[in-house]
């Protein structure tokens, strides 16, 4: 993959995730992709990470907005930072009540691109800074 290939498929993954376009997204992922969650486990395969984006659609409602993609020049390995503007809509597991609270908060990801799919996504953001604005 080129480094225009690589910031071309972060940027169709952020666009279908903008659409709320799950299909699309996971059409962006290698099948035994790798997903590093934000002071979580590691999860393994499209199967669990249909069930990221079955539990995040449930609990949240998100546009990720001011996207900056980075590659490397050989496409081999990806970044991307944005801000989250998001609507805590449902309880999740381990996190306090959901009140339809509005939150704005930075986010990044790292990926490991092989075959013109994500092999490895790894997502950051700052709990505390989440849990502050959801009046944790």
């Amino acid at each position: 993959m080129t480094h225009d290939g690589a910031r071309s498929l972060i940027e169709a993954y952020y666009a279908a995730f903008n659409r709320a376009d799950w299909n699309a997204m996971l059409d962006c992922l290698a099948d035994d992709v790798v997903h590093d969650l934000n002071q979580g486990a590691r999860e393994h395969g499209r199967g669990a990470f249909r069930a990221f984006l079955a539990r995040m659609d449930r609990c949240y409602e998100e546009q990720l907005r001011d996207i900056v993609v980075l590659a490397a020049s050989d496409g081999t390995r990806a970044a991307a930072e944005y801000v989250v503007h998001g609507r805590y809509k449902a309880d999740d597991e381990g996190l306090p009540p959901a009140r339809d609270q509005r939150y704005v908060l930075p986010g990044g990801a790292f990926f490991d691109l092989r075959d013109g799919r994500i092999a490895r996504v790894t997502n950051y953001y700052n709990l505390q800074d989440w849990l502050r604005q959801v009046g944790a």
